[in-house]
């Protein structure tokens, strides 16, 4: 997993609460297992018309120009609810974005989104909507997230602390997720290993 330090680029706006992960990535299109190419999924349901992916809505935030290479979504209270797939994040990665900003999340997909170097931002909602108006009032903003500091801020002079446990910043500074983060004491599990099997043969 890419560390995760600093990211600058475009914004996307999505004004809504209670985003569920049916709608993030929708059930039919959860045909695969792997973490790539969910991308074209991510919000199919709303971004295209009658679920035909060569048939974009014009009028979604995410096929408008402006947005289109979005890596930072901004929304509201409640992001990633309902159901536990894994896929929800993974559509987000897969499409570009690298952080979530909302007043909070789910908490399967806030964990889910730890795990794949994806930095779910918590502020406060009157600061989400803020940053909201922010981006669609200026074209072209470019938004900063600093995860050392803890802090968003844009070329307009918007800026605002945010939220993150202490365990999930070290692991998305240092590009940690469980697997590598368990390796980092591969020593340790192999000694372990072996002195059981000296100790335990017939195991």
């Amino acid at each position: 997993m890419d560390p995760f330090t600093s990211l600058t680029g475009a914004a996307a706006p999505l004004d809504r609460i209670n985003v569920d992960t049916d709608q993030i990535t929708p059930k039919q299109y959860l045909k695969s297992i792997g973490r790539t190419g969910f991308g074209k999924f991510l919000f199919a349901d709303w971004r295209y018309q009658d679920g035909d992916l060569k048939r974009p809505r014009p009028d979604f935030v995410l096929n408008q120009p402006r947005y289109r290479d979005a890596k930072i979504l901004v929304t509201r209270d409640n992001f990633g609810c309902g159901s536990s797939r894994e896929h929800a994040a993974w559509a987000l990665t897969d499409f570009g974005i690298r952080c979530v900003i909302a007043s909070s999340f789910g908490d399967i997909f806030y964990n889910n989104s730890l795990k794949n170097g994806l930095l779910p931002a918590i502020v406060e909602d009157s600061e989400a909507e803020r940053l909201i108006r922010e981006i669609e009032s200026h074209p072209g903003l470019q938004v900063k997230v600093d995860l050392r500091e803890q802090v968003i801020s844009t070329d307009s002079g918007f800026s605002v602390r945010f939220r993150v446990s202490p365990e999930a910043k070290r692991k998305l500074l240092e590009g940690l997720d469980d697997i590598s983060q368990t390796l980092l004491h591969e020593r340790e599990i192999t000694d372990f290993e072996q002195r059981r099997k000296r100790a335990q043969p017939w195991l």
